[in-house]
């Protein structure tokens, strides 16, 4: 079977290249090598092209041939990003998914597994979210996340498209050691790079309503992330697919002072903070109710927080910024 993993060069992309190689799948990767690395795809064919740009979509189209299914992960996902430049994201994200859609229509491709994000809930005044729950983005990233499931659904209303929509919640760890996140957009290299430099890790506000003051997050390891496409794939399959969002996460939160904590605790560094401003957009708490997934895809993540930061650290180190001690 030929799968195309848009964003397959990435952080998140790699590690689903990785396992649909380990399956015997042939893989096309889509990407535009922005934060994506060639040499992460191992055999797979790389084409490389923007998907927000509507000229591509012919190319897009002519790299699904022959291909069964799709899974699309390429986008932009810096909240603060999005919150100073929101046209930009609603072109790349959501105009990336048209220009998807379309090629996908005309290649006769009708099976999709779209990389959402916990963003979509905004702020929901629960402990733990629900897929059914009233959607309330708080900033542009997420609400171009929510935008990009509606044309999922809209596309199977139209022309048949079996779609999934995976809300993702805070993706982080590495599957392999050459497969560590190669970008620093998330919180955990965000400390390792403060680290690399002799710097202290920050933390945007410590004035949330949480218990130690800082923003809680559902922690999820990036081969949990991966393993939970696999099952996607096969969920679109099925005659009856009662659900078409899942979250991907562990149910669990932890603060981020706590992962800082933890990323001391592993890699034996002073890891004292400084608290500088809350950034724009960013949601107090954030856990996800997983029951969904457990019950219809049969899969519970099997790694907590030290694993998820001791192979974050591992593939750090295995890398050029390796952090001397």
């Amino acid at each position: 079977m030929s799968i195309c993993v848009t964003g397959g060069a990435g952080y998140i992309g790699a590690h689903i290249v990785r396992l649909l190689q380990q399956a015997g799948h042939q893989v096309i990767v889509l990407d535009d090598l922005s934060t994506g690395v060639p040499t992460r795809i191992g055999d797979a064919t790389l084409v490389q092209l923007d998907l927000g740009d509507t000229a591509e979509i012919p190319r897009i189209q002519a790299a699904l041939d022959g291909c069964s299914a799709v899974i699309h992960v390429a986008g932009r996902k810096q909240v603060g990003e999005s919150v100073a430049r929101p046209a930009w994201y609603y072109q790349q994200n959501v105009g990336g998914m048209a220009n998807l859609l379309l090629a996908m229509q005309a290649a006769g491709v009708d099976r999709l597994v779209f990389s959402s994000s916990a963003a979509t809930y905004g702020e929901p005044n629960v402990a733990r979210v629900r897929e059914d729950i009233v959607m309330k983005p708080i900033n542009p990233y997420g609400e171009s996340k929510l935008v990009g499931e509606w044309m999922v659904r809209d596309a199977a209303r139209a022309w048949g498209l079996r779609g999934v929509n995976l809300r993702y919640f805070n993706v982080a760890g590495a599957g392999w050691e050459e497969l560590g996140d190669p970008a620093v957009l998330n919180l955990i290299p965000m400390v390792l790079q403060k680290l690399q430099h002799s710097q202290k890790p920050a933390i945007f506000g410590d004035d949330y309503p949480t218990p130690d003051g800082t923003c809680v997050r559902d922690y999820i390891h990036v081969v949990d992330l991966a393993n939970a496409h696999m099952i996607a794939l096969d969920y679109l399959e099925r005659d009856e697919r009662p659900f078409d969002a899942f979250n991907i996460g562990t149910g669990n939160g932890n603060s981020v002072r706590e992962v800082i904590e933890m990323i001391g605790e592993v890699s034996g560094l002073d890891v004292t903070p400084e608290v500088t401003a809350r950034r724009p957009g960013d949601p107090p708490v954030l856990i996800g109710d997983v029951d969904r997934i457990e019950q219809v895809f049969e899969w519970k993540a099997q790694h907590d927080l030290r694993s998820i930061v001791d192979s974050a650290w591992r593939a750090w180190q295995a890398g050029p910024r390796r952090i001397a001690l």
